[in-house]
């Protein structure tokens, strides 16, 4: 990492990866400042990636779903091509292609990704639970499983448990952002579900809050936080100095459910959200925890375990 970062060209694209985080993620980008420099510096790389290729659907733009696609399409291609020749003159695609083959993210993650954010393109209903699940597993699971490629892990299973990490906050976003979504002609929630608590679309067109739309709320509140608490069995396989990134990211984000739960399950009544004072509780509180781990191993001789990254 040090010598490449003496290319000023390199720098750049680095840099310019910092900023996309700084300026779309603030508590990501603040909780990332703590990590060992090589580390942020991929975080950031990786997190640029991720958000250009969100933005190319999520950002209000004048294009149709044809060019989107074209859009896509050209980045699968320029993925190839980094990943064959180890470089490429993308901005965002730049300091990601290094990372990720410093840190043995395989080329099938980002693709994944991008068919992921297709769907987003394509499809805006979904018929089953295992449907939808797909599509969590493309935009947010496989953001987890290259996460952990590069925070680095004691055990291979913690790709299991990122990968459910993963999937419970995207759940976590759907449930969120139940009605900008329906803005934008999406349901995410799964058809066959409503159809099981007596619902339809037009309930959610309609910001129709009946009993049944409340149940069917708690089920997939429920649902979220389950795989919230199998994904928690999976942070201590990662290294020490990590953990508390993870921890934190976990916590804040079951705590948009704790929200939606306080709003008796009205998606319809404002963005669930957690204050920015509790998001720096909990980071400084993790921090805490991992520095205290960090001392203990130390002294037992188990610094950081067996490195993978």
């Amino acid at each position: 990492m040090k010598n490449l970062l003496n290319n000023p060209v390199d720098r750049a694209s680095y840099e310019y990866a910092r900023q996309v985080a700084a300026h779309y993620a603030k508590s990501f980008y603040f909780s990332a400042r703590f990590l060992p420099k090589p580390k942020r510096l991929a975080v950031f790389a990786l997190y640029g990636y991720c958000r250009y290729v969100d933005n190319l659907i999520d950002k209000p733009r004048n294009r149709n779903s044809d060019e989107l696609v074209r859009e896509l399409d050209y980045l699968t291609e320029e993925i190839h091509i980094a990943y064959r020749t180890g470089e490429s003159e993308h901005p965002v695609i730049s300091p990601f292609i290094h990372v990720a083959k410093r840190t043995g993210i395989p080329e099938i993650y980002p693709l994944d990704l991008l068919r992921g954010v297709k769907m987003d393109v394509e499809i805006n209903r979904y018929q089953t639970f295992d449907d939808l699940y797909l599509f969590c597993y493309r935009v947010a699971g496989v953001v987890g499983l290259m996460m952990t490629h590069i925070l680095g892990y004691r055990d291979d299973n913690a790709f299991i448990y990122a990968e459910k990490l993963g999937i419970a906050m995207q759940l976590t976003n759907i449930l969120r952002d139940i009605h900008e979504d329906e803005k934008m002609g999406r349901i995410y929630l799964p058809q066959d579900e409503l159809l099981q608590f007596g619902l339809c679309d037009q309930d959610v067109s309609q910001k129709r809050i009946s009993e049944s739309f409340v149940e069917m709320m708690k089920f997939q509140v429920s649902r979220a936080r389950s795989y919230y608490d199998q994904a928690q069995v999976g942070i201590p396989m990662l290294q020490t100095d990590s953990r508390f990134a993870i921890y934190a990211a976990s916590r804040i984000y079951r705590g948009i459910l704790d929200k939606i739960a306080q709003q008796n399950y009205n998606p319809f009544l404002g963005r669930a959200f957690v204050p920015q004072s509790k998001k720096m509780a909990i980071l400084f509180q993790e921090l805490t925890r991992t520095r205290l781990q960090l001392m203990t191993e130390k002294l037992n001789g188990n610094h950081l375990g067996k490195p993978r990254d």
